[in-house]
């Protein structure tokens, strides 16, 4: 008997909520890096992107923490937590969570660029990887911030990568203050999620207008992602600090807020018809302008406002570009069925792995849809078009329910990461989004 799409996605729910698991507190698992001397043994509270152990082998090395699928993953955990999928367990590992990254705080690169002994055990050829002096030196206080991933063990990433990485404090707030508003929690695990949320916020007010990298971790410049969700971050987190009685504090995000916004006004590009993802540091045009990175802003900031929000006709009009230009651009979108809608890469242009459709891009674009049929007099149209998006997802999902991180443009084998973290939170808050705007269930 064939599966309908909606047993589809109840089967796909309860595998994505299992699997999504696997990456938190993967205390069970050991990670070596021979190349750099390490054996890595994470802690409880870290997430990992995928546990898979990979070397680029040919599957990549996620073995990391990184601050923004951190977020993203533990704000789907609250979603599992009030849909009653998760009990118990998971107000466990929001607290280890918490621990966690307060713990991340107190990293200090000083002592380690200091030591004589830090390149021992790192083979000759790996040398070239280990990042210089002066850049493990100065992550020390705020800056550890701005790393982009560390050590699941809690140590810091000793390879050179793209550095800083704004996105994460912000996100991370977002999604601190989400399980603040719905989830009653004991007082020593508040104090734990008041502490991190005060800690995000000085982070994103102190940095929100320094240029870093971009969410794909490719392109140092201001960044339509980075911007909009230190916005939505300030203006949130102003109420969170009147209810902590520091209005001097609520006043000063509401203020950068605003500068903020007005910043990502001029990201509108009027004959492109879109917003345009980045302006880099070099001055130069990018060509990665037209990127999902922006839908993805629009879906994780959850704004009520119609401005650079899911109900923003500019917002609409940039995921019709990406639809064009992905439909035209990969082989699997051609003579696809009516029913099906286009799978969603990144950008025009990407490399990386296969260069092809990813998971959390079509799964972005569906729950894009389902949440502007929430604001929307047409309520039923995007929700035929966020579906749409879905039965593409399923085409492309093996029996098993397995998501990697991308499947391939010309022939839809899943490639990259498997087992993304990333790529089952986004089932998780797509459904979410559709059972609230079916009227099904009240997260929003």
């Amino acid at each position: 008997m064939t599966e309908t799409f909606h047993q589809w996605l109840d089967r796909q729910a309860a595998y994505a909520a299992t699997a999504m698991l696997k990456s938190v507190s993967a205390v069970d698992l050991v990670k070596t890096r021979p190349g750099f001397g390490q054996t890595v043994r994470p802690v409880k509270g870290s997430i990992i992107a995928s546990p898979v152990i990979g070397a680029y082998d040919p599957d990549p090395d996620y073995f990391f923490h990184w601050y923004r699928d951190s977020a993203v993953v533990i704000d789907a955990l609250r979603l599992l937590f009030l849909e009653g999928v998760v009990g118990a367990q998971a107000l466990e590992q929001f607290a280890d969570f918490l621990r966690f990254s307060l713990s991340l705080r107190k990293l200090d690169g000083r002592a380690l660029a200091a030591s004589s002994t830090r390149r021992d055990g790192v083979a000759a050829d790996f040398l070239k990887f280990i990042r210089e002096d002066d850049d493990l030196a100065a992550v020390h206080g705020d800056a550890a911030f701005a790393e982009t991933r560390v050590n699941p063990d809690g140590s810091l990433d000793i390879s050179k990568w793209a550095r800083p990485q704004h996105d994460g404090p912000p996100l991370q707030a977002l999604a601190l203050m989400r399980w603040a508003r719905d989830v009653a929690l004991t007082p020593a695990v508040s104090a734990d999620l008041s502490a991190l949320i005060r800690a995000n916020l000085e982070f994103t007010l102190q940095h929100c207008h320094e240029p870093s990298f971009d969410i794909w971790e490719e392109e140092n410049g201001l960044h339509y992602y980075t911007l909009r969700v230190s916005a939505a971050a300030l203006e949130q987190g102003a109420g969170w600090f009147e209810s902590q009685a520091e209005p001097g504090l609520a006043l000063c995000c509401r203020a950068e807020a605003s500068m903020l916004t007005k910043a990502l006004d001029g990201f509108w590009l009027a004959e492109e018809n879109c917003y345009r993802s980045r302006t880099l540091v070099s001055g130069e045009r990018s060509s990665k302008e037209l990127d999902i990175a922006v839908i993805l802003a629009a879906i994780h900031v959850e704004a009520s406002a119609p401005k650079h929000s899911v109900a923003d006709p500019r917002m609409q009009a940039t995921l019709a570009r990406l639809e064009t230009l992905f439909d035209g651009l990969y082989a699997i979108n051609r003579n696809r069925a009516a029913d099906r809608g286009p799978a969603m890469g990144r950008y025009p242009g990407d490399v990386y792995y296969s260069g092809g459709a990813y998971y959390f891009s079509t799964l972005g674009a569906s729950e894009f849809c389902f949440r502007a049929a929430m604001k929307s007099d047409q309520a039923a149209s995007w929700i035929a078009r966020g579906d749409a998006y879905l039965e593409t997802v399923r085409v492309y999902t093996p029996a098993s329910g397995a998501l990697s991180e991308q499947f391939d443009q010309q022939n839809g084998r899943q490639t990259s990461a498997k087992h993304l973290a990333w790529s089952y939170a986004a089932f998780i808050s797509c459904l979410a989004a559709r059972r609230a705007a079916l009227g099904l269930g009240q997260h929003h």
